[in-house]
C-alpha cells in the first residue's frame, strides 16, 4: 500500500491511497470468500457451494466493492499514520480506480490548521477616559426619576409621554386578524410600540374618545404575512394618564432602598461609583477586542470551515439554553423575527469564525510561551463551575474532561501575558 497527503486551502486535503499487488489480491479473495459464505444456491448448503458455481454466481466487480468495503477504513487509518495526520472532520471516500491489479482510493477530510502567529508583543492596549462627569450623574437622576414616577389619571387631551388604556380591533379586508385586538391595554405614546401612525393618531384624543387609523404594516415587520398589509384599527380611549415626577430629594434618595444611601449625596455617590465601574468593564472590553483584532490581523490561519460550523452550531446551542431559562424556545424567537435557521446560522458565522481565530491563536502563543496551568489552578476553575451549577465537584470532574478546563485557562493565561507585555495607548 502506498499513500500521499495532498493539501489544499482552508486545511483541507485530500489522501490518496493506492493497494496493489498482494495486498489487494488477499483483500479481494478474503472478500470473494466473505460473499460465498452468505450467497444461497438450491441444491447445496449455505457455505458449501463449489467456488467455481461462486466465481460465476459473484461478478468480479462486486468481489473488489466488497473488498473496499471491508477494508477502507484500515486502510485510511495506516495511511494517516504513515502521513502523520490526524482529521477533524469526517473523511469522504472515493473511488477513483477499481479493477483486478489495484485500486486507487482518495479519502478528503480537514486537518488542525496550522497556525502563524505574528507580533504578539508590544501591541497597542488602549486606554479609554473613565472619568464620570457631574452631567452624567445628574442624567442618571433623571432617568431614575422618571422610574420612579407615579401614574395620574387626567383630563383632555394625550399627549407623547402620557399612558393611554385603550380598546382596540386591527382589520384587514374587514377581518380581524391573529394578534391584532386588544382589551385594557396600557400604551405609552411615544414609545414606538405600535407600528408608525398608530401611537401618533392618539395623541390629542381625551378619555372616551374613538378613533379609526388606517394604517400599512412595514415592510420589514417581524411577522411575515402582516409585511405592507393595509389595516384599520378601531380604537377607544378608556383613560389618559400622565407622569408625576418624585421631587429629587433626600425623601427620594431614601425611598431607592439602596445600602447605604440615606441622602441625595450618597444617592450621587453611588450612582457615580456604578457609573464609574461600568466605564471602567467597557473600557476593559473595548481594550481586549482591540487587542484581538491586533492579534488576528498580525496572524495566518488556513481555517477549515467545518471549526467555523462546530462553532456556530455550539453558539446556537447555547442560545437555545438561554432562551429555555427564559421560559422561550429558538424557534419562538426566529419565528417573530422572521428568520429562518438557516439565515440565524449565518448570522453568527462572522462571530465564530473571530471565536475559532482567537481561540488557534492564543492556543498557539501558550505553547510557544510553554504556559502551563498550576493544579490549583485546575481545582478552582471546576470548583466555579461546580459553584455556577450548584453541583458536587466530583460530579463536574467526571462530566468536563480536565485537557477542556486545561486549555480554556491556558488561553486565558495567553491573554493575561499579551496584555502585560502591550504598549498602553492613552486616548
Amino acid at each position: 500500500m502506498a499513500s500521499e497527503w495532498k493539501l489544499n486551502e482552508k486545511s483541507t486535503g485530500v489522501l490518496r491511497v493506492v493497494v496493489e499487488g498482494e495486498d489487494w489480491n488477499n483483500a479481494v479473495n478474503k472478500a470473494f470468500k466473505k460473499l460465498g459464505a452468505k450467497t444461497k444456491c438450491k441444491g447445496f448448503r449455505q457455505g458449501q457451494i463449489p467456488v467455481k458455481m461462486l466465481e460465476k454466481m459473484i461478478p468480479a466487480r462486486q468481489r473488489e466493492f466488497e473488498a473496499i468495503e471491508e477494508n477502507a477504513n484500515t486502510w485510511m487509518l495506516e495511511a494517516m499514520k504513515e502521513n502523520k495526520l490526524t482529521p477533524i472532520s469526517q473523511p469522504q471516500l472515493d473511488i477513483k480506480e477499481m479493477d483486478a491489479s489495484h485500486a486507487v482510493l482518495t479519502f478528503e477530510f480537514a486537518i488542525q490548521p496550522s497556525v502563524e502567529v505574528g507580533t504578539y508583543k508590544g501591541l497597542k492596549l488602549s486606554q479609554t477616559d473613565t472619568v464620570v462627569k457631574d452631567e452624567e450623574v445628574q442624567a442618571e437622576l433623571l432617568r431614575m426619576q422618571k422610574q420612579y414616577a407615579d401614574k395620574e389619571e387626567k383630563e383632555g387631551a394625550a399627549e407623547e409621554g402620557d399612558t393611554v388604556n385603550i380598546d382596540y380591533e386591527g382589520l384587514i379586508d374587514g377581518k380581524p386578524f391573529e394578534g391584532g385586538t386588544g382589551k385594557n391595554h396600557n400604551l405609552k405614546l411615544g414609545s414606538h410600540s405600535f407600528i408608525p401612525g398608530f401611537e401618533e393618531g392618539l395623541i390629542g384624543l381625551a378619555a372616551g374618545a374613538d378613533k379609526e387609523l388606517s394604517l400599512t404594516f412595514p415592510q420589514d415587520y417581524y411577522h411575515e404575512a402582516l409585511r405592507g398589509a393595509k389595516a384599520v384599527f378601531k380604537v377607544h380611549i378608556n383613560r389618559v394618564e400622565h407622569e408625576v415626577l418624585p421631587e429629587i430629594n433626600d425623601d427620594f434618595a431614601k425611598d431607592i432602598n439602596a445600602p447605604g444611601v440615606e441622602t441625595l449625596e450618597d444617592l450621587q455617590k453611588l450612582i457615580r461609583s456604578r457609573l464609574e465601574e461600568s466605564k471602567k468593564e467597557k473600557a476593559r472590553h473595548d481594550a481586549q477586542e482591540h487587542l484581538t483584532d491586533q492579534l488576528i490581523a498580525a496572524s495566518a490561519i488556513a481555517l477549515p470551515d467545518v471549526l467555523i460550523d462546530r462553532e456556530v452550531d455550539d453558539m446556537i446551542a447555547s442560545r437555545r439554553q438561554y432562551f429555555q431559562q427564559q421560559g422561550l424556545t429558538l424557534d419562538l424567537y426566529l419565528k417573530y423575527a422572521g428568520m429562518t435557521m438557516e439565515a440565524f446560522k449565518e448570522s453568527l458565522r462572522k462571530d465564530a469564525e473571530r471565536n475559532v481565530r482567537t481561540r488557534l491563536i492564543l492556543t498557539k502563543i501558550a505553547e510557544l510561551e510553554n504556559l502551563q496551568p498550576s493544579a490549583e489552578a485546575l481545582e478552582k476553575e471546576y470548583q466555579n463551575i461546580a459553584d455556577t451549577y450548584k453541583m458536587d465537584i466530583e460530579k463536574v470532574k467526571k462530566l468536563i474532561d480536565p485537557a477542556y478546563i486545561s486549555e480554556g485557562i491556558r488561553n486565558q493565561m495567553a491573554f493575561d501575558f499579551i496584555e502585560k507585555n502591550a504598549e498602553k495607548d492613552e486616548k
